[in-house]
């Protein structure tokens, strides 16, 4: 695969040059403040023919008051309270069955895995979580990355962050988890939705153990569009290829969700992953919002993978990353 990016030494120096809008924190602000509406967690359990796990099925109430599924695992009997983590997942997955079990529960822990609204198509399941809102707006079949890109108020991923830090809000509620020590993770748009969790967390006073973002996507968006050959990106470029002339409009929008801003008001370690031949979320971007995370950090770069990154090379790291963390 070429290496379109940046050579691996140049990396860590690399920085986004977009300026965030004078108005970010305003706008976040208000969006929590609307939406700081009751939880309304709702948790069944779910024979999975497991006997390790119990897992149940969890919803809470996201943005707009719109119903969010998720699965809930914890060890079999457990009493807690337990460390928790919190997985987003990659563009057009979602929490899938719910015997596909992740390492989290096999460590001693709790895990709440979230769907994204309007996703899940990739892994399938027993019932989607819709986006309402879906489907309006001049956008409207363009694909998720410009739907309602008019306006920031009106973009698809405020209402998906929003459903991000409300799940992480809606785990510190629950019966087995030690609401003090909760991580947050995920891959790609999940590594987006961990950024932009951690960042929203710190805004609402909820403490997270630490946020681990891998080869994460959302991030510096300028360069994202220009340098990406596969994934969702192209799809901002192939509207603007067909809706001349809008481009500042559309990157104004944009620039409200840039993981490099959010990045800069998280306030828990964090542990990053970068490939450095991702042609789906250039290292460089993963490296610009890296720089700017204000609290302990640290990465794993994979120097000869793409888009899947470190894969269970990865997850081990986690799971030592994440016990040092939980221990602390």
């Amino acid at each position: 695969m070429p290496r379109s990016d940046l050579p691996l030494d140049q990396l860590p120096g690399y920085r986004c040059s977009t300026p965030e809008p004078d108005d970010f924190d305003a706008f976040w602000d208000a969006t929590l403040a609307e939406n700081d509406h009751p939880l309304d967690v709702r948790v069944q359990p779910v024979e999975t023919g497991l006997s390790l796990v119990d897992v149940h099925d969890l919803t809470f109430a996201g943005y707009g008051g719109a119903p969010i599924r998720a699965w809930y695992t914890v060890p079999a009997g457990a009493t807690g309270p337990l460390p928790t983590v919190v997985t987003f997942h990659g563009f057009s997955g979602g929490r899938g069955l719910p015997h596909l079990v992740h390492p989290w529960p096999l460590a001693g822990w709790a895990h709440l895995s979230m769907d994204t609204r309007g996703q899940g198509w990739s892994t399938g399941g027993i019932e989607a979580t819709p986006d309402p809102d879906l489907g309006s707006g001049v956008a409207a079949g363009s694909g998720l990355m410009v739907a309602g890109v008019d306006d920031p108020h009106t973009y698809y991923y405020r209402r998906v962050y929003v459903d991000a830090v409300r799940a992480l809000q809606a785990a510190a509620t629950l019966e087995h988890v030690d609401a003090d020590r909760i991580i947050a993770t995920g891959g790609s748009q999940g590594g987006g939705l961990t950024i932009a969790a951690a960042a929203l967390a710190a805004k609402v006073g909820l403490p997270l153990r630490g946020a681990m973002p891998d080869v994460p996507f959302l991030c510096d968006f300028r360069r994202s569009v220009d340098m990406a050959a596969n994934g969702p990106y192209p799809q901002i470029e192939n509207f603007l290829k067909g809706w001349r002339g809008r481009s500042t409009q559309v990157f104004g929008t944009l620039n409200y969700f840039d993981g490099v801003h959010l990045a800069r008001r998280a306030a828990c370690p964090a542990l990053f992953s970068a490939a450095v031949l991702d042609d789906v979320c250039p290292p460089s971007t993963v490296f610009a919002a890296y720089a700017e995370w204000p609290a302990e950090k640290q990465i794993e770069v994979y120097d000869f993978n793409g888009h899947e990154g470190g894969t269970g090379y990865q997850s081990r790291r986690q799971l030592a990353w994440a016990a040092e963390r939980f221990a602390a």
